[in-house]
């Protein structure tokens, strides 16, 4: 969208930051400790922001050895092309990540490696060397922001890092980005159009404007054009639609990675099918009873399509060599005797026991392919080919360990729905290693910057923690050059002849603020941040500790599945009970803590 004589500006900053997610946060902090004043603006509601770094598993990507980094990452990036300088900044990034969460972040960096015993190190030590058959690998690690994983820790941190910028840096949310505003003469992006409450706003940007706004896994047009799928479900943010990717192209720069995307869940990226519009609530991995014994997967003609038992590797699977994304299978089951329904409804370990609520049950073959839209036949010679390798100890199909090999009774059968996880896209505007993004001539687009999932550098093969690590690396070399002054992109825009508009020269203001919540006499208002959303604020009536009357939860931004059921359960527990010592609400352990959290430190201002 170019500049005419009619264009009229509502705003100026010196920095619009679009998208509030891992990299944005990054990019806006770093952009006002650099002197600029900043907006971001976002397009998911307040408490729903944080793009796909809210959901991730807060582990980083980091090495110990500087040289087996760049031997690991050149290896992951093989054989598609890179830019080589933007590798090394990239990897020169990756072994400073300690120093960054301590120096930047104010944590003391759990380091997996030297904590070889932890629980969290073990769990995780096959994603801190998720190809280890390739070079530099040994000393390659993760790194988390505490002794814990899946509970938004990084994402909270970086939120805050914001919020106390309240002063220099605004927060709209709710206000997508619709088109960059491009200068005719110099090519300079020098402003945004943005929707704000069904208005269209103009805002001018003095010194630069970083793109954050994540992927597409939620544009399905997107997908089935760029990934060839149609089945895919989110397993992140509900709000990356590729906006990006539209805007980036209509200012002509140039696309890269188009066709690259990571999947996560059991098996190979698989995750229990959700209602229509949810997010997926993935199973984790490190589940053996669901990985083992009569139990198989099966694509949509009733046949087995990988070995059930393989490591996972973000959805990646072994092709002749390769290691690529399989292609989703439009309704893929999880098939499992009664033998083994018996053992999961046992199971101490299981992540999320009422997952067996969607699960079919049916008494013969005949039925259960019905129920599944598979062709009997099929699933009948399935089951008998994978009954003959139990017996004699050999998979011929996909060569699954022999020891988690098991046949199958003869009924009763279940079945359990699952789809094909999209944990994100890695496509996006090509950018240098000054986060610059270039046009199809390797030119670069003054004033435009990009970072974090939109234009990774992610290419083939993919590490757990490296997308959140490049949100912080680049992230924070987009702030600190967007927020350098350019006189002379800023001097050729605001000549007569180039342009009539007018400047408005005051920020839009912001949608994050200092909150109020009333109180009565015994009533006490206290927050956590222990929970996946934002804060959760309770409001807590107790004449004395040992009598709490009521519970009553003020604000909350958990999810709409397992957290809800915490927001709505706990309370009434607590109040039942008189005591913070209740259940923890299976699948909501993080929001369960929030709650618990508060109200134990509300009754710790009862006199």
């Amino acid at each position: 969208m170019f500049e005419d004589s009619n264009l009229k500006w509502n705003a100026t900053y010196d920095v619009i930051v679009l998208g509030f997610g891992g990299a944005g946060a990054t990019a806006a902090r770093f952009a006002a400790d650099n002197g600029a004043k900043v907006l971001i603006t976002d397009s998911a509601p307040e408490g729903h922001e944080g793009g796909n770094t809210r959901y991730a598993g807060q582990v980083i990507s980091t090495g110990s050895n500087l040289d087996d980094l760049r031997k690991y990452y050149q290896d992951l990036a093989f054989p598609l092309s890179y830019d080589k300088d933007l590798m090394e900044t990239y990897v020169q990034g990756l072994y400073n990540i300690p120093n960054y969460l301590e120096k930047y972040l104010g944590v003391k960096p759990f380091i997996m490696a030297q904590h070889p015993d932890s629980p969290v190190s073990k769990a995780l030590h096959f994603m801190a060397h998720e190809y280890p058959e390739f070079r530099g690998q040994a000393t390659h690690d993760l790194v988390a922001m505490h002794e814990g994983v899946a509970d938004s820790a990084l994402w909270k941190n970086l939120r805050q890092q914001v919020l106390k910028r309240a002063d220099k840096i605004d927060v709209l949310y709710q206000t997508p980005a619709e088109h960059l505003i491009q200068n005719p003469a110099t090519g300079a992006v020098v402003g945004v159009q943005i929707k704000r409450n069904d208005k269209f706003l103009n805002v001018y940007d003095n010194n630069g404007v970083v793109m954050a706004t994540g992927g597409f896994e939620n544009n399905s047009k997107m997908v089935e054009n760029y990934l060839g799928e149609t089945s895919l479900n989110p397993i992140g943010s509900l709000y990356n639609k590729g906006i990006g990717i539209k805007m980036a192209s209509e200012v002509g720069a140039q696309l890269y990675n188009m066709n690259n995307y990571e999947a996560y869940g059991i098996f190979h990226g698989l995750t229990p099918k959700p209602a229509k519009d949810q997010r997926s609530q993935f199973l984790p991995f490190d589940w053996p009873a669901f990985h083992q014994g009569s139990l198989i997967v099966v694509g949509d003609d009733g046949t087995r399509y990988f070995d059930e038992n393989e490591m996972h590797r973000h959805g990646h699977t072994q092709d002749h060599g390769n290691w690529r994304i399989l292609q989703a299978q439009r309704h893929p089951y999880v098939v499992f005797d009664q033998k083994k329904y018996d053992e999961l409804a046992n199971d101490k370990n299981a992540p999320y026991p009422e997952f067996l609520d969607s699960v079919v049950k049916a008494d013969n073959l005949d039925s259960l392919a019905q129920v599944m839209n598979v062709n009997v036949d099929k699933l009948r010679n399935t089951i008998k080919d994978f009954n003959h390798f139990a017996d004699i100890k050999r998979d011929y199909a996909f060569n699954r360990d022999a020891d988690t090999l098991t046949a199958f009774d003869d009924g009763p059968y279940y079945a359990l729905a699952m789809v094909q996880g999209l944990l994100n896209t890695q496509g996006g505007p090509v950018h240098n290693s000054k986060a610059e993004v270039v046009d199809n001539d390797n030119n670069v687009i003054p004033h435009l910057y990009a970072a974090g999932e939109l234009g990774s550098l992610m290419g083939r093969q993919y590490n757990g923690g490296s997308n959140l690590a490049e949100n912080l690396i680049f992230g924070k070399i987009a702030g600190e050059n967007a927020a350098s002054a350019k006189p002379e992109i800023k001097t050729s825009t605001t000549v007569d002849t180039q342009t009539s508009a007018s400047v408005h020269e005051e920020g839009l203001g912001s949608d994050v603020g200092e909150e109020h919540f009333e109180t009565k006499a015994n009533q006490y208002i206290v927050k956590s941040t222990s929970g996946m959303g934002n804060e959760i604020v309770v409001r807590v009536t107790a004449p004395e500790k040992d009598d709490i009357q009521n519970i009553e939860i003020l604000k909350q931004s958990e999810s709409d599945d397992y957290g809800l059921k915490a927001v709505k359960k706990l309370p009434k527990e607590i109040v039942a009970k008189n005591s913070v010592d209740v259940d923890t609400v299976s699948g909501a352990s993080a929001s369960s803590k929030a709650i618990k959290e508060a109200v134990a430190n509300a009754l710790k201002q009862v006199k």
